[in-house]
């Protein structure tokens, strides 16, 4: 049985990384196609194996005594107006594919066999050619022309090319619709792995670095003012939680995902003795569709990947605005490592986040991709519609996003300097312990309400007299409220306060320590899901 795992192993290196895309001079004319989609290939496939021939410039063309590939042309007179193929043309983004479609395709092949379709000696030379055609994609030496419509036109061209009409053979029982719809599942489920592999490894430092930080004091802020003290090692941990909630979730998306929708045809399934489920379990789905219709219209799984991707994009933006703000003179808790921080053009001084500030940053465009694609599906009957040729490169940018972030920001954790005298001084600031008096209050009989007007008292008198509450005198205390007695300097410490703070899942030092062991297995099922 080939899984989805065996493309993403690097046999097929265009499966993981951008694709070179095709000629600019054939794209120019979609705007909406960006300017990254329109990176050269003239003087790359020069040469190679493409079907057609090189002019002076290097510039691969199809053979000019041969029309265009087409697989829809029987019912038209002539070819489609030069505006409409440049509107149409998908190759130049949908080519990382290929290697899915290739997968496809061998099963489907082993199926149309186990109809009676293809003889034994038919399917071995479809095998051996799909084979071919594979290796030549992997390594660079087949790739799609400027003439090919998209990555299953240029595939079934080199099929064509190594076997003549018996390649024709293979679109027997399949549409692009239910092709496309299974290569981008299986695309997304591969790349989904990789997401939550970076995921695991970012989790992975902050609890490296939690561990040496489980005692470290620090200033818990609400509303960026200073609040309670906290151990710095809780706050990082709160990260790792965060994150793997993201992981848990593209485990359970990938529940959801893991249906094929070969052979569903166009929309109505097909007369032909196809084996869905077979094809199903062959590619390493758990299910094969239930209704045909939905199969070729079903964009929930890549609206679902990218809410996941967005909210990875939230929260790796939220851990960079703290690590922003934390590299400031003001803050001054973290150093950033050289190698993960940029300087300025004109002053020489500067030594800036960079990292930080991008990974804030691409949550933007992270965002702007879930709400790109729910704008397309939102008003389509079904089935399939072209409009749908628009859901992958919304997801294909979130998952070469997440894959450039993730490491980098990784990589900055990982080797960033936590000052802890910085921290530990500035734990107290802002009149932190005020709560521990409050409740120190409550331990002897105070209610609520009477020890939280006290110690606001306390606080605003120690405002006016420019004092911290652990410098005001016995005799003050009475006069400020009663209830002040000379017993609650005893609570006036930050480590008492964070013992204190023993409840499970708080920020006591025991309790930080107890969440670094119970989060080693979740991290380890992470890496295991992954594959990492």
């Amino acid at each position: 049985m080939t899984s989805i795992r065996s493309v993403a192993t690097g046999s097929h290196p265009a499966a993981d990384e951008e694709q070179e895309r095709m000629d600019p001079e054939r794209a120019q004319g979609d705007a909406a196609r960006t300017d990254a989609a329109r990176t050269d290939t003239a003087d790359d496939t020069a040469g190679e194996d493409t079907g057609g021939h090189a002019d002076a410039g290097g510039q691969a063309d199809a053979p000019e005594s041969t029309p265009p590939l087409r697989l829809w042309g029987g019912r038209f007179a002539g070819g489609p107006a030069e505006a409409l193929a440049r509107l149409s043309v998908s190759v130049q983004f949908d080519w990382r594919l290929a290697p899915y479609d290739l997968l496809a395709s061998r099963s489907h092949a082993r199926v149309l066999h186990r109809a009676g379709l293809l003889d034994d000696a038919e399917l071995t030379a479809m095998l051996g050619a799909l084979d071919d055609l594979s290796d030549a994609v992997a390594h660079g030496r087949f790739r799609p022309t400027i003439e090919d419509e998209d990555v299953h036109t240029a595939l079934e061209r080199g099929l064509l090319e190594r076997l003549g009409a018996l390649g024709g053979k293979l679109r027997a029982g399949r549409s692009r619709n239910d092709q496309v719809a299974t290569d981008l599942r299986l695309y997304l489920r591969d790349h989904a792995r990789q997401v939550a592999a970076r995921v695991t490894e970012l989790s992975t430092a902050l609890v490296g670095l939690a561990e040496q930080h489980v005692e470290t004091p620090a200033p818990g802020m609400t509303h960026l003012q200073h609040a309670q003290p906290i151990s710095f090692g809780h706050q990082l941990l709160a990260h790792v939680h965060a994150f793997a909630r993201d992981t848990d979730r593209l485990r359970d998306w990938d529940r959801r995902a893991s249906v094929s929708a070969l052979g569903a045809g166009a929309l109505a399934g097909s007369s032909l003795p196809l084996d869905p489920a077979g094809v199903a379990a062959e590619l390493g789905f758990d299910r094969a569709f239930a209704n045909s219709l939905d199969a070729v219209s079903d964009r929930d799984f890549a609206a679902e990947f990218l809410f996941i991707a967005a909210l990875i994009g939230v929260h790796l933006s939220r851990l960079g605005e703290e690590i922003v703000l934390w590299t400031t003179r003001e803050f001054g808790w973290v150093e950033l490592d050289d190698a993960f921080a940029t300087g300025s053009s004109i002053m020489p001084q500067k030594k800036n986040p960079d990292v930080a500030e991008l990974a804030r940053g691409k949550s933007g465009r992270l965002i702007g991709a879930l709400t790109g694609l729910l704008t397309t599906l939102k008003g389509l009957p079904l089935a399939y519609d072209r409009d749908l040729q628009e859901d992958k490169e919304p997801v294909f940018d979130a998952v070469d996003t997440l894959l450039v972030v993730l490491p980098a920001v990784t990589g900055m954790v990982a080797t960033m300097r936590v000052r802890r005298e910085r921290l530990a001084a500035a734990a107290p600031d802002g009149f932190a312990l005020a709560t521990d008096v409050a409740e120190y209050l409550v331990r002897n009989g105070v209610a609520f309400r009477e020890a939280h007007e006290a110690v606001g008292q306390l606080v605003a008198w120690c405002v006016a007299h420019d004092a911290d509450m652990d410098e005001v005198s016995e005799d003050d205390l009475a006069v400020i409220n009663p209830l002040l007695t000379a017993d609650v300097r005893s609570v006036l410490s930050v480590r008492g306060a964070l013992e204190a703070r023993s409840a499970p899942g708080g920020t006591a030092p025991a309790r930080v320590r107890e969440q670094i062991e119970a989060l080693g297995p979740v991290l380890d099922r992470d890496r295991a899901w992954a594959g990492s």
